[in-house]
C-alpha cells in the first residue's frame, strides 16, 4: 500500500477544492494573529482537556489585552498537546505559511503574533494561503459576508436560526432562536453554541400558535434566496422526530414556564415542520444542510447520537421529496446507517467530516465507508469548517494525506488504478459540491 500513497497525494494536490462550509469572515478572511492559528476553538478544547482554566472560545473580536491574557494562560499546556492532530493543524500552518519550526513560548509568541498580525494587512494574503490549497471558493455564513465586499472568494449559507438544536439545561430553545429572528429585518449571527437565555433582550415574545405561524412566515419572507447556495443549522439527536399538531403546540406553549422535554420536542417538531413546508412550497433551488452527532456540554459539544434518531430523520427526509438534505456527521458510530439511508432516499446526502469526526482515524473509517456505500455523486469530500484560510488550509493537507491512504488502500487490493483513484477524489472534492451545491470557481482565488 505504502508505494501508492505518493503518487495519489501528489494527484490530490493538482484537483481543485471547493470548501462547502466555513466560518470564515470577509472582513479578515486570514489570521488577525497568532490567537487565530493557536487559540482555534478545536484547539482551546485540546489545551482544557490538558487543563488550561480557559474552555470558552475568544469573543468574536478580541480586544489585544484578551488575546494576551489568554495565550499567557495557555501557553504552559501547549507541550501537553503537541500530539494531538489538532496540534498537527497548527504545526502545519505556521512552518508552511509562516516559516516558523520553533515551539512557541513565553518568550515568542509575540514575535510570531506580530508576523501574522502584519500579514494579515495585505488583504491579498488570505487568497494567496487560499491558492496554495487549491480551494477554488469557499462558502460561508451570510452575515459574515459584510455586504458582499469579498464575493469573489465567498459564495454563502443562511446560518441564522437554529430550530432543532437543543442547548444545555433549556427546554424552549426553538422558541428563542425563532423570536429571535422574528424580531430582526434581515437575517444576522445565529445565537452561539453555548446560550445564556437570560443574556438575551428579545424584542417579541411567541404566545400562540398563530404567532408561531406569523413567525415562520417573517422568517421565510427575509430569506434572501438569490444570495445563498444552502441553509446550515443542527438536528439534536436530543428531540425525537415526529410531527406535532396545532393542539399539541398549543398545550406545549401553555406550558412553557415548566417546559420539559416532551414540550421541547413539541416546539421543534413543529416549528421545523413549518419552516421545511415553506422551503418545499416556494420550489427554491437550496440545499438544507444539518449538522448531526454532537451536543452542547457547557463550553463546546460532545459527540452524541442516539440509535434511534436516524431512522426518525429518514422519515422527516422521506416526507419533504423536494428538498435536498446534507448531513454533516460528527459521530462516527452511525456513518455505516446514515450511508444506507442515503442509498433509499434520493434526495440526502453526506458531507465532509465534521467536528469531532475531523480527526484522521475517524476521517479515515468515514472516507472508507462511503467510497464503498454511495455513489460519488451523494458525498461532498471536504469542508473545513474554519475561520481563518489558514486553516482551511491545515485541514485540507490533514484530509488529504488521509484520503490518500484510504485511495491507496484500494489501489493496493487492485479495486482501484492510480488513475482511477485520483479521478474518484475529483469527484468528490470538487464535481459533486459543483452540481449539487451550485459551487462555482472565482477568478478572485484562480
Amino acid at each position: 500500500m505504502d508505494r501508492h500513497i505518493e503518487p495519489i497525494y501528489e494527484r490530490l494536490n493538482d484537483i481543485p477544492l471547493f470548501d462547502a462550509h466555513t466560518h470564515m469572515d470577509a472582513g479578515h478572511i486570514g489570521a488577525r494573529g497568532l490567537h487565530d492559528v493557536l487559540l482555534y476553538h478545536m484547539v482551546v478544547s485540546d489545551l482544557y482537556c490538558a487543563g488550561c482554566p480557559d474552555g470558552a472560545r475568544l469573543s468574536e473580536d478580541p480586544s489585544e489585552d484578551e488575546v494576551a491574557f489568554r495565550m499567557e494562560r495557555a501557553l504552559p499546556y501547549l507541550r501537553h498537546i503537541r500530539n494531538t492532530s489538532c496540534y498537527w493543524g497548527v504545526r502545519i500552518i505556521l512552518r508552511d505559511l509562516y516559516g516558523w519550526d520553533e515551539p512557541v513560548d513565553a518568550g515568542n509568541w509575540r514575535k510570531l503574533h506580530d508576523t501574522i498580525r502584519e500579514r494579515s494587512k495585505d488583504p491579498c494574503w488570505s487568497r494567496e494561503i487560499l491558492r496554495k490549497a487549491n480551494i477554488k471558493r469557499t462558502c460561508t455564513e451570510l452575515w459574515r459576508g459584510r455586504g458582499g465586499i469579498a464575493d469573489e472568494v465567498f459564495q454563502y449559507s443562511l446560518e441564522w436560526a437554529f430550530f432543532t438544536r437543543c442547548q444545555w439545561g433549556q427546554f424552549d430553545t426553538a422558541l428563542l432562536e425563532l423570536e429571535n429572528a422574528w424580531g430582526q429585518d434581515e437575517p444576522g449571527a445565529p445565537l452561539p453554541v453555548t446560550l445564556d437565555k437570560n443574556a438575551l433582550n428579545l424584542k417579541k415574545r411567541i404566545e400562540s400558535v398563530d404567532d408561531v405561524k406569523a413567525a415562520v412566515r417573517h422568517y421565510l419572507d427575509k430569506i434572501p434566496y438569490d444570495r445563498i447556495i444552502s441553509t446550515a443549522s443542527h438536528l439534536s439527536t436530543d428531540i425525537s422526530y415526529a410531527r406535532a399538531s396545532d393542539a399539541e403546540m398549543e398545550e406545549a406553549l401553555a406550558k412553557r414556564d415548566i417546559a420539559g422535554a416532551r414540550e421541547r420536542d413539541v416546539y421543534a417538531n413543529y416549528i421545523n415542520d413549518l419552516f421545511l413546508g415553506g422551503v418545499e412550497a416556494g420550489e427554491k433551488d437550496i440545499t438544507m444542510q444539518f449538522s448531526l452527532g454532537a451536543e452542547p456540554l457547557p463550553h463546546e459539544t460532545g459527540s452524541k447520537l442516539r440509535t434511534e434518531t436516524a431512522f426518525e430523520l429518514a422519515s422527516l427526509f422521506e416526507s419533504r421529496p423536494g428538498i435536498r438534505f446534507s448531513l454533516f456527521l460528527s459521530s462516527a458510530h452511525q456513518n455505516q446507517t446514515l450511508c444506507t439511508i442515503c442509498r433509499e432516499l434520493p434526495n440526502v446526502s453526506l458531507a465532509g467530516y465534521w467536528w469531532h469526526n475531523f480527526f484522521p482515524h475517524s476521517i479515515r473509517n468515514v472516507m472508507s465507508e462511503r467510497l464503498d456505500m454511495l455513489a460519488a455523486n451523494k458525498q461532498v469530500g471536504f469542508f473545513s469548517d474554519a475561520y481563518c484560510a489558514e486553516w482551511a488550509y491545515a485541514k485540507s493537507i490533514i484530509m488529504k494525506k488521509q484520503l490518500a491512504s484510504v485511495l491507496a488502500d484500494r489501489a493496493a487490493q487492485g479495486q482501484y488504478t492510480i488513475g482511477e483513484a485520483a479521478e474518484v477524489a475529483r469527484l468528490i472534492l470538487y464535481e459533486t459540491p459543483r452540481a449539487a451545491l451550485g459551487m462555482r470557481e472565482s477568478e478572485g482565488i484562480a
